[in-house]
């Protein structure tokens, strides 16, 4: 029997998986081959976007990266005084620093004598890019003028950033400065003030809190604007947080601006607008007198005569020249309680007080109180006593050392209520001087007492025989514009005596040193006035003893320099 030859089953398995093996690693390679084919086109697509599609966008992207703008900052207007002396200026920028903003810092000069008038400058907040209405708008980083004339005059000392467009490598060094637009610079101003008077206020000032106030009484322009204690505004230009915060904290309040924004009973100030008050309304007539019999009476208060007070005695009969004249107490009572708060209240307006005065800088409007205010604002009713008190400016009356100045010049220009000026003006009254509702003949009344109250017998006895030292030159020019001056010549000098008109004031605080406040608002000269200055001394004592004798301190500077 034949046999079949062996078949072996490792062999025919061994067939069978080969050729499944071969199908399965040619399915692989075709997937890899979709796959790189697949990855391809995607990376063709992908550059054609970034090439065709994009690639203008990207190239001005790498542009951008090549090339940086670069701030300058523009250099802020210059600060002149009056008669052209520099305050406050900025560097000029260095067009060659590499940095990403080029700076232009402001230096201040005269430090505290200007702190309160000139301010200072800060980093601007959100508040301010919120509340910039300038024409060249804030930019990050940019200081802004946060206090008086940097703060007030900011859009005309602001100028116009500059750029620089400087080509960088990739990690940011400069390789070359490609254009450069120059910045604008801001608008320089001119101001009224004096910083020789400034300078000579805050020096009799010294260590003692008060301000000076000195105006042009035709113009309003602003002469001094002095408040000690003071403090140095490149502190802040410099960002120096640790004397700044000393500043915020100091007792003394150096960053307060008494001159504008302190308010104090005014005392004896307040009678010259009382005494216009009772002429205008036909309480009195300035004939018309009283006795002073030392002391008036209000239910159970007695209400006293400083005259009597300090000395015992009383000055008889009084009328309205002899009640200003000697700063009579008993008159002013009797002439207020004809009066009546409302009447008073009504004249201490017109004259500008409980009224901004439009000055440009922060300021307080004081108070001048009322039967309704009192009720309103402690819930008390009105008592005669109120009224003997705001007669003679004391009690609940508050008042600004500018709005007292501002009041005193209108004895001095005619019987016009001018809005103080900051910048410097040639030109004389216009529409911000108001002539006030008050005859000629009340005018001469009150004027005439304020001079008697700086002549012999007055309370302003600084002012007795006020003269000053001048050249031949100087005095010549005087004699044409002055003719009622007194000249009286020694071989030494040429003495020239200068008649003013004056109030003193003298009014009680509430520290707890209980010394008054001292008051002197002052015309000069008397016939043809140049200056109103008016001096408050906190807790300084006697008007006429404290605040006179600085202010004739300042007169003398101002009659005896060549202008």
């Amino acid at each position: 029997m034949r046999k079949l030859s062996y078949i072996h089953k490792g062999d025919t398995g061994s067939m069978s998986f080969a050729t499944k093996q071969r199908s399965f690693t040619q399915g692989l390679f075709m997937l890899y081959g979709l796959g790189v084919a697949v990855f391809f086109l995607i990376a063709l697509a992908r550059l054609f976007q970034l090439t065709i599609v994009k690639g203008s966008y990207y190239s001005l992207l790498s542009e951008d990266n090549r090339v940086k703008e670069l701030i300058i900052e523009a250099p802020r207007g210059i600060i002149y005084d009056r008669k052209g002396i520099e305050l406050a200026s900025s560097t000029q920028p260095d067009l060659t620093d590499s940095s990403d903003r080029v700076f232009s810092n402001r230096v201040y000069k005269y430090s505290d004598a200007i702190s309160h008038i000139i301010g200072y400058r800060q980093s601007a907040d959100a508040t301010d890019f919120d509340n910039d209405t300038c024409i060249n708008k804030l930019k990050f980083g940019d200081k802004v003028g946060k206090k008086g004339i940097e703060q007030f005059f900011e859009c005309d000392l602001r100028g116009r950033h500059g750029k620089k467009l400087v080509e960088v490598d990739a990690h940011g060094a400069q390789l070359k400065t490609l254009s450069v637009l120059d910045p604008q610079k801001g608008d320089d101003l001119r101001l009224a003030l004096d910083i020789s008077l400034q300078e000579k206020a805050t020096k009799l000032l010294g260590d003692q809190k008060g301000a000076v106030v000195g105006l042009k009484p035709d113009t309003g322009e602003v002469l001094i604007l002095a408040s000690t204690p003071g403090y140095d505004p490149q502190i802040f230009e410099d960002g120096d947080t640790k004397s700044a915060s000393e500043l915020i904290l100091d007792e003394d309040e150096p960053l307060f601006n008494r001159a504008t924004e302190g308010t104090y009973p005014p005392g004896s100030t307040f009678k010259i607008f009382v005494a216009t008050a009772g002429l205008e309304e036909g309480i009195i007539n300035p004939d018309e007198t009283i006795e002073d019999n030392g002391f008036v009476e209000a239910g159970p208060l007695k209400f006293h005569n400083w005259y009597f007070l300090e000395y015992g005695r009383t000055e008889g009969e009084v009328n309205m020249l002899k009640a200003l004249q000697r700063s009579n107490d008993i008159y002013f009572y009797l002439l207020g309680g004809k009066l009546g708060p409302d009447k008073i209240k009504k004249w201490a307006e017109i004259f500008g007080f409980q009224n901004p005065s439009n000055i440009g800088i922060a300021e307080s409007v004081g108070t001048i109180p009322s039967a309704f205010w009192k009720k309103d604002t402690l819930g008390e009713r009105w008592f005669l006593g109120d009224t003997y008190n705001l007669s003679i400016g004391q009690g609940y009356v508050a008042t600004t050392p500018l709005q007292v100045a501002r009041a005193t010049a209108v004895f001095a220009n005619g019987g016009y209520l001018c809005e103080p000026r900051l910048l410097k003006n040639q030109s004389t009254k216009d529409a911000s001087c108001m002539k006030l509702p008050m005859s000629t003949a009340t005018y001469d009344v009150v004027r005439e007492g304020m001079h008697r109250a700086c002549s012999t017998g007055g309370t302003g006895y600084p002012f007795f025989d006020f003269s000053v030292q001048e050249n031949s030159a100087v005095q010549q020019l005087s004699n044409s514009a002055n003719q009622q001056e007194n000249v009286a010549t020694s071989s030494a000098s040429i003495q020239r005596r200068i008649e003013v008109g004056c109030k003193t004031g003298t009014a009680e605080s509430h520290a707890k040193s209980k010394d008054p406040h001292a008051w002197f608002t002052v015309f000069a000269p008397f016939k043809h006035p140049e200056i109103v200055l008016t001096v408050l001394v906190e807790e300084g004592g006697q008007g006429s003893e404290i605040a006179a004798p600085i202010a004739k301190e300042i007169l003398k500077v101002y009659f005896e320099r060549y202008e």
